[in-house]
């Protein structure tokens, strides 16, 4: 017979209703399914956890009763041979012989002409550039603080889309990170508030989330975002994406 492995997590949380139990393991689905949802989470944490349990000849089961909690079982076959050809499989062979990346460097590039048009006109002159994000994730964004003000930009930090927008607003930045799964107002609605003001036409905008699906891209392009990074965040694309936008080389400073 063949020897298995289980792991159980509970908790004593909301619960979850019988008919929404289809639900749990679609990739994206949220029990909170719209973009200004309450709750944190893209809803992939219990797909990735069935697919990758299903990549190991596992499985994975669900209890839950409303107003009580919640209990998570994945069963694997415990085949220590078969653990390593597995792992590969599921990084890819590329991967496998990868070693860990360097911390990005900026690259030494030519300088570029300054942004033209009336929003940039209408800028007043800064020494640093100022970057508005808009992500609700305080791990994300304490995250994306260090990292920016290294790089040497000005930040502020927005937790909805209704103040994202204020702040855009009233402090007019060089630069918006919009995460689009917010609550009270989800980022493409935010994006496209932007864009309805003559003023903010030009602003350029990345739109970062964690829904990666084909053709999320586009719909975050058609909204008005001048880029696209989904999440986890790539710091050399995140840092090419804003030098492109901004048309300059972010000067890092040392530190002591």
């Amino acid at each position: 017979a063949t020897n298995t492995v289980t792991f159980t997590v509970w908790d004593t949380g909301i619960g979850i209703s019988t008919e929404q139990m289809d639900q749990l393991f679609k990739p994206f689905a949220q029990l909170d399914s719209s973009l200004s949802r309450q709750y944190e989470g893209s809803g992939l944490g219990l797909a990735l956890a069935a697919r990758m349990a299903e990549l190991c000849g596992g499985s994975i089961a669900v209890e839950s009763e409303v107003g009580r909690g919640s209990r998570v079982t994945v069963s694997l076959p415990w085949h220590r041979e078969d653990a390593l050809p597995i792992l590969i499989q599921m990084r890819g062979p590329q991967d496998a012989a990868k070693p860990a990346p360097a911390a990005p460097q900026p690259a030494a590039q030519p300088p570029h002409a300054p942004a033209s048009g009336p929003a940039a006109a209408a800028k007043p002159a800064r020494s640093r550039s100022l970057v508005l994000l808009a992500e609700d994730n305080e791990a994300n964004v304490r995250a994306l603080r260090d990292f920016l003000e290294h790089q040497g930009y000005t930040l502020l930090v927005a937790r909805t889309g209704r103040e994202a927008l204020e702040v855009a607003q009233s402090e007019r930045p060089d630069i918006i990170l919009m995460d689009i799964q917010m609550p009270d107002m989800d980022g493409l609605q935010a994006i496209r508030r932007l864009r309805a003001d003559p003023s903010m036409g030009d602003l350029p905008i990345i739109a970062v989330t964690a829904l990666v699906l084909p053709g999320e891209r586009e719909r975050c392009l058609a909204a008005g975002a001048n880029d696209f990074i989904g999440k986890p965040i790539s710091i050399p694309d995140l840092t090419n994406a804003i030098r492109d936008l901004l048309h300059t080389q972010p000067v890092a400073h040392s530190i002591a």
